[in-house]
């Protein structure tokens, strides 16, 4: 079989990916999938999920460490919906809050309490231990850059489309 010039299927122009192709695509799935399992089980004995971390790193880093829930929802890419399930369970555990917005009625601030930012102090520096024991430290330098190199530009261009959506 000719991957290199048979089209992937109905209704697309699009070539199969040749054995390198598809090589490094199913790296990086298998990367991706066994990198955020390992950070899911390093984050376990604090009782935080990676979504979690990732709702309490965005609210640490905002101004008045708040945003409005549509905001964080675009920034950690889930659902209105699935967030606000999220945060209710956050709320149930005293890392954040929810307050009202005075500019809109209708919309929500997620607000990380002070608990919160505690918990954010003492688990960063586990979370950052396990991003190098399990990544960086797996990598030189110079493949560090060849890796930001290489994937900025699918970054950008995922981005841009989330955009357009």
């Amino acid at each position: 079989m000719e991957t290199e010039t048979q089209t992937a299927g109905p209704g697309t122009d699009a070539p199969w990916l040749t054995e390198a192709e598809q090589c490094a695509w199913r790296t990086h799935l298998d990367v991706n999938r066994l990198l955020t399992y390992q950070m899911e089980r390093d984050l376990q004995p604090f009782g935080l999920t990676m979504n979690d971390y990732e709702i309490l790193v965005n609210l640490s880093e905002a101004e008045d460490r708040r945003l409005r829930m549509t905001d964080l929802a675009a920034a950690t890419l889930q659902s209105k919906s699935r967030l606000s399930h999220q945060v209710t369970r956050m709320e149930s555990a005293g890392l954040v809050k929810r307050e009202h917005c005075e500019s809109d009625r209708r919309g929500l601030f997620a607000v990380l309490t002070d608990h919160g930012m505690e918990t954010m102090r003492t688990v960063a520096p586990h979370h950052v231990a396990s991003v190098r024991r399990h990544f960086i430290d797996m990598l030189t330098p110079e493949q560090l850059a060849q890796l930001r190199a290489s994937l900025t530009p699918v970054a950008d261009q995922l981005r841009r489309r989330r955009g357009k959506n």
